[in-house]
């Protein structure tokens, strides 16, 4: 496979063919992706699950389990009594005997039942706590992102293959019916969008306060060296130093970065970024950070950005925006941000009511009465090469109308009625009972990690930073 890590410059259709072969590649790779592969658990009406990561997303994650049938808590596992105590707690309410641990090392070492382990740690800690799971013989649902080094995520393949262990990581959009819904029938499938020519999105986030430590739980210094951080007040906000995470880029962009490649179902070839601590002084990690990627896929082209800030929540939120010459979907988890937006020259869309991938906002499926007139389906438009204007055309000015055209706006007819981490999980545990493929394997997970990390790499570069089709498989 010498020549497809070939260090030569890479056309678009090099690119192509060579991204095309490593899809192979993955493909006959040994990473076992479905519980049919590996056997259901022990009992397949019940999984014994472990929890690893007490903190706010292991919150997060334990309310999202606690609605699935024939899951039980067995243990739970956190350096912070404050947060071990808050859990087990919480369990004994409903219901579940989870026997908590300072030590993961004790805990897999003691609760033989374990079945599945999930795995809420702070980034740095996600490969050593998911190899030690998979080779004590677990199933793994992992947060991303994946590692905060693309060493330690590329372990994790190895050690899923090596064990023949299902691996999981909570990119949880790939489980959510509107982004599938989205990808397969409105992107791919019927390509409502046209060709996809641009992608953006973004994550603003208001100003806030680091966390501080409830009076009286501090963790001894000498515990928390042991454990690898230096000092509480890290320990709190881990998620802003350059030893434990990947900054806001990893934390908030790692979502819909994955995404831009799980729609397009391509990897980038480039990356361009910049950022700084330009407010919290009290950081190591980038607190507004702006990326730019290019995606070479078989129509052509897609050149996407991101930009996440965490100094103001101006700007509409979180979302992704997917840009076609026939249309445009805007994408979020929050439902208000989502509408998916007809170009004026694109054909009716009538038939894609029909068919239920769009529905009309608050009209009913199909129906126009009551629609502004700008918002109605109409023909498609020939849109002129050039619209004389002024003087120049020997006459009044005339309005371009490729610039005036109303984009009319649908919905997509799909909801989830769950937490949003819920979908996910349960396609999890259905891997291990029932053979369901993963959404999110680890190999697909592995080249999501490579693409988001390059960002912090190019802002400290200041240049433009380059792949290889290799760059993204182990």
């Amino acid at each position: 496979m010498s020549e497809l890590f070939s260090s030569s410059p890479l056309t678009r259709r090099g690119f192509l063919s060579s991204s095309a072969k490593l899809g192979a590649v993955i493909a006959a790779a040994p990473y076992i992706a479905r519980g049919a592969d590996v056997g259901a658990a022990p009992n397949a009406d019940t999984i014994n699950v472990a929890l690893i990561g007490c903190g706010v997303e292991g919150l997060i994650l334990t309310n999202a389990m606690l609605p699935i049938p024939g899951i039980r808590f067995k243990a739970v596992c956190d350096i912070w009594p404050y947060n071990l105590n808050r859990s087990a707690r919480l369990l004994q309410k409903y219901n579940h005997e989870a026997k908590p641990f300072e030590d993961y090392k004790e805990m897999l070492a003691t609760v033989k039942e374990i079945d599945a382990v999930v795995i809420a740690t702070p980034d740095f800690m996600h490969a050593e706590h998911t190899n030690a799971a998979l080779k004590a013989g677990k199933h793994v649902y992992c947060e991303k992102l994946m590692s905060n080094t693309v060493e330690g995520a590329r372990s994790m393949v190895l050690t899923a293959r090596e064990t023949k262990k299902l691996l999981q990581i909570g990119h949880q959009r790939r489980s959510n019916p509107r982004y599938q819904h989205a990808r397969d029938k409105i992107v791919r499938g019927d390509r409502l969008l046209g060709r996809v020519t641009n992608i953006s999105g973004q994550w603003h986030r208001a100003v806030t306060d680091d966390f501080g430590v409830p009076k009286g739980q501090e963790i001894p210094d000498a515990k928390l060296a042991k454990y690898g951080y230096a000092n509480m007040h890290e320990f709190r906000n881990w998620r802003w130093f350059k030893k434990y995470a990947g900054g806001v880029v990893s934390d908030l962009g790692a979502h819909q970065i994955d995404i831009y490649n799980w729609m397009l179902g391509a990897n980038p070839r480039m990356c361009i970024a910049s950022g700084g601590v330009d407010y919290y002084k009290t950081h190591e990690w980038y607190d507004n950070a702006i990326g730019i990627y290019e995606y070479p896929t078989k129509e052509g082209i897609v050149r996407a950005t991101y930009e996440v800030l965490t100094t103001t929540s101006a700007g509409g939120g979180y979302h992704e925006y997917f840009m076609g010459d026939e249309g445009a979907l805007k994408m979020s988890e929050n439902p208000k941000f989502t509408k998916i937006y007809r170009e004026a020259r694109a054909p009716e869309w009538d038939d894609f009511v029909t068919k239920k991938l769009i529905s009309r906002p608050d009209s009913g499926e199909g129906a126009t009465a009551g629609l502004k007139p700008w918002d109605k389906p109409r023909q498609r438009m020939a849109m002129p090469s050039k619209v004389p204007t002024g003087a120049a055309a020997g006459g009044p000015a005339k309005v371009d109308v490729r610039e005036t055209a109303q984009l009319s706006a649908w919905d997509i007819p799909v909801t989830l009625d769950k937490a949003i981490h819920q979908p996910h999980l349960e396609n999890f545990f259905n891997a291990m009972k029932k053979g369901e493929a993963l959404n999110c394997p680890a190999e697909e997970a592995f080249a999501s990690a490579v693409t988001v990390l390059k960002v912090n790499e190019a802002i400290a570069a200041q240049k433009m930073l380059t792949f290889a089709p290799g760059d993204f498989v182990v």
